[in-house]
């Protein structure tokens, strides 16, 4: 006859070491997240509404609308071959009395819908203007030639643009050098001052002081208003991600500090124009 032992109870098992890290580092990581979110959220935001604008693109009708910004009475929309067919009479029955269309890049390079895009806004009543996309590795000289050779700007039209903000060169005297050169060309063939246009940052870090007898145009997004001071900048580039019917897909917004009246007065004057290139 055998006897049945009792089996002593297991011990309790020790906690894992390796769990009250695994806490800490939760923890620390939703703290980082929290403070990163709170840091960079207008960033996060952006980036989202474009990838769902990107997603969404191919149901577009054309006839999405963004409500104007509130506080200005002035509103407009620059363009490129980027937003391809544009219906330009169902733009202007949307409030929108300017258009800065592009017409230029680098030393070569022409937007394929420059010509039809500047002679529809200008048949549709809108007042346009034309601008070059400056690429700061390349000569000041050939660019503004390129740019003269292409825009016909006439009397009743607004200046001329010069966008700035491409961020890859080696040397920024010598950009800056270029762009000088490329205003100074082409005030001389219009007869008529250039508007500068660039983003916050890239204008605070390169250009603020150096152009300051130019009207400036500036870019600012995600901002109630832009940090310049109002005496600093002529139109205010407010979004990049906004919709207008007639345009099937985003399009910048942009808003004139002033009056109507103010807008019409900055137009190129009778007998400005001239009709040779830059050289």
């Amino acid at each position: 006859m055998t006897t049945l032992m009792k089996r002593r109870p297991a011990p309790p098992a020790s906690p894992a070491p390796w769990r009250p890290v695994l806490r800490w580092m939760g923890l620390l990581l939703l703290v980082a997240s929290l403070v990163f979110y709170g840091y960079y959220r207008r960033q996060l935001h952006r980036h989202a509404r474009r990838a769902w604008a990107s997603f969404v693109s191919g149901h577009l009708t054309g006839r999405e609308k963004t409500p104007l910004l509130a506080g200005y009475a002035v509103h407009g929309i620059d363009v490129s071959a980027y937003q391809g067919r544009i219906d330009w009479k169902e733009v202007s029955r949307n409030h929108v009395k300017f258009a800065f269309i592009k017409a230029t890049e680098g030393v070569t390079m022409r937007d394929s819908r420059f010509q039809r895009n500047w002679n529809a806004a200008h048949k549709a009543g809108i007042y346009r203007g034309a601008y070059h996309y400056f690429q700061p590795t390349y000569d000041g000289a050939r660019q503004a030639n390129l740019f003269t050779r292409t825009v016909p700007l006439a009397p009743g039209d607004l200046p001329p643009v010069l966008d700035v903000e491409h961020a890859e060169f080696h040397d920024v005297s010598v950009m800056r050098r270029n762009v000088a050169v490329w205003l100074r060309l082409v005030e001389r063939h219009y007869g008529v001052r250039p508007i500068l246009y660039s983003n916050y940052s890239f204008y605070k870090r390169y250009l603020a002081g150096h152009f300051d007898k130019y009207p400036l145009w500036l870019a600012h997004y995600e901002v109630d208003q832009p940090r310049l001071p109002r005496e600093k900048w002529i139109i205010w580039q407010h979004s990049d991600e906004s919709y207008i019917p007639g345009i099937r897909g985003t399009v910048d917004f942009n808003v004139f500090q002033g009056s109507f009246e103010s807008l019409l007065a900055l137009r190129i004057p009778n007998k400005a124009v001239t009709t040779q290139p830059a050289k």
